[in-house]
């Protein structure tokens, strides 16, 4: 029952830091159809600002400040370079964002460095929240869960309960309605990536001191990104949500499970010798496949359910 439950918490709370990570990539393609390549790069800036706002002024600025200027920083990316390639199509745009992503790295090994920055959990979020027989749960992943279902909940009221999301949502399916109306759809694509790009942003000053802050946290984190997006379907931010936490749980207690299917047919009287075809593979632990799980979990999608779980769109 410990580890059922400790399991499940650490699956959920990576599942929502996924979700964290994912919901600006589904937000701007929803509103724009853009893929954006460059996406797990703003994750990386968010991180890296974040070390470098809270070495001066602590975490809890840090908190706010971070996404800040990386939203900053996806504005300025749209309004003078992805506008500009917007009107030949979708593939300059996947070139520019995938070129984008390169040159991010580049910059953030010439500012700060190619070796991992200390950038630690704060002091008052470092300890364990409960214990559970033996097992503690931090604090900073119960912190981590309720950063990100205030992200999802105020996402929600922004683009189902305000003037702006209206809007957003508008001018998606009738820019000319809306630029009839008085308002600049070039500037709300603007503030929509802009917007997305924050939301990667405050997912890197939750996971860089969670995990590591180093220029290859954006290849790592990169492609699990568009697995969860498309798993849960293009375009769909409660699909992203349960992709995200199917993921989550499903890669933790893989993890944590240390059984070969060697092993498993060795308790039921089944012995198989070392020089038996496939020993290799039966001898294999659920560990060890772990990471290649999520990938597999999207082959599957595509073959069965290419819309994704709760997506609309094929492609």
């Amino acid at each position: 029952m410990e580890f059922v439950l400790i399991t499940l918490l650490n699956g959920l709370s990576y599942g929502l830091l996924l979700f964290m990570l994912s919901s600006g990539l589904t937000l701007i393609f929803s509103m724009m159809g853009v893929l954006n390549f460059a996406h797990a790069s703003f994750y990386m800036l968010g991180a890296y600002f974040a070390y470098t706002v809270s070495s001066k002024l602590g975490f809890w600025p840090a908190l706010f400040l971070a996404p800040f200027g990386v939203g900053i920083v996806g504005a300025l990316v749209e309004r003078y370079g992805l506008r500009a390639v917007h009107k030949f199509g979708n593939v300059p745009e996947l070139l520019f964002t995938f070129g984008l992503s390169y040159v991010v790295v580049e910059l953030v090994q010439l500012v700060w460095g190619r070796a991992a920055v200390p950038y630690p959990i704060p002091h008052e979020l470092d300890g364990p929240l409960f214990t559970l027989y033996t097992t503690t749960f931090p604090i900073y992943k119960a912190f981590m869960m309720l950063v990100a279902l205030l992200m999802l909940l105020s996402i929600y009221l922004v683009l189902k309960r305000t003037r702006i999301g209206l809007v957003i949502q508008a001018a998606l399916t009738h820019p000319d309605m809306v630029e009839a109306l008085g308002h600049n759809v070039p500037r709300v694509f603007m503030l929509v990536f802009g917007g997305g790009c924050a939301l990667a942003g405050l997912a890197g000053v939750i996971g860089g001191n969670a995990f590591v802050t180093e220029p290859s946290m954006a290849g790592t984190v990169g492609s699990i990104i568009f697995v969860v997006v498309v798993v849960g379907g293009l375009g769909s931010l409660v699909g992203a949500l349960a992709a995200s936490l199917l993921i989550g749980v499903l890669q933790t207690y893989a993890v944590a499970l240390d059984y070969s299917m060697l092993s498993l047919l060795s308790k039921v009287g089944f012995q198989i010798g070392a020089d038996a075809p496939g020993y290799t593979l039966l001898n294999l632990t659920i560990s060890q496949v772990a990471p290649i799980l999520p990938y597999l979990l999207l082959v599957l999608i595509l073959i069965f359910r290419p819309r994704g779980l709760m997506g609309t769109r094929e492609g």
